[in-house]
């Protein structure tokens, strides 16, 4: 993975793919009872003479918190279609989501299997800033479509909080 592949959150600047891994796994090593949402998910803004998108990386402690980082991307226009944003955000959330090959995927199960009888589990989707109200309800079934023929499940608004509050609050 190149440089353009780093993360970033409040507290750590510059983190590549496999130290984001590894804060994965400490994280739900601090509680491997407890059930897992990992979801990728990406929002944008158009600016000035920019799209600037936002692609996040959350790990959800059903009940119990959540840990997360961002990666930047820009393209060095606005892009007004609808259409357009949406299919690149949900290319960009495929994109990191590629990422998360069986290898890493396991790495993380096999921390909870030995704990899945006392509830340890982990859910893998990817959430899309797109819901049945507005502009991009025509857009539902193309871009879950384009990531539930990957194998992801693809959550839409009002479940997709990765995409629409996560990485939202970071795209202004």
């Amino acid at each position: 993975m190149n440089e353009s592949f780093t993360f970033y959150n409040v507290s750590e600047k510059q983190m590549p793919f496999e130290f984001v891994i590894n804060r994965l796994k400490d994280f739900i090593l601090k509680d491997p009872r407890s059930c897992y949402v990992l979801s990728i998910g990406s929002d944008s803004q158009v600016h000035q003479n920019e799209t600037k998108f936002i692609t996040a990386i959350h790990i959800h402690r059903v009940g119990k918190g959540a840990w997360g980082c961002l990666r930047n991307y820009h393209i060095k226009r606005p892009i007004n279609s609808v259409r357009e944003k949406i299919s690149m955000e949900t290319a960009l959330s495929i994109e990191i989501a590629s990422y998360f090959t069986s290898q890493y995927l396991n790495e993380l199960l096999d921390l909870l299997i030995p704990f899945a009888d006392d509830g340890g589990d982990l859910l893998f989707e990817i959430h899309l800033d797109i819901g049945r109200n507005g502009m991009t309800k025509e857009l539902i079934q193309e871009m879950t479509g384009r990531i539930e023929s990957m194998g992801i499940e693809a959550k839409i608004k009002p479940n997709s909080y990765a995409a629409f509050s996560y990485a939202n609050r970071y795209t202004k």
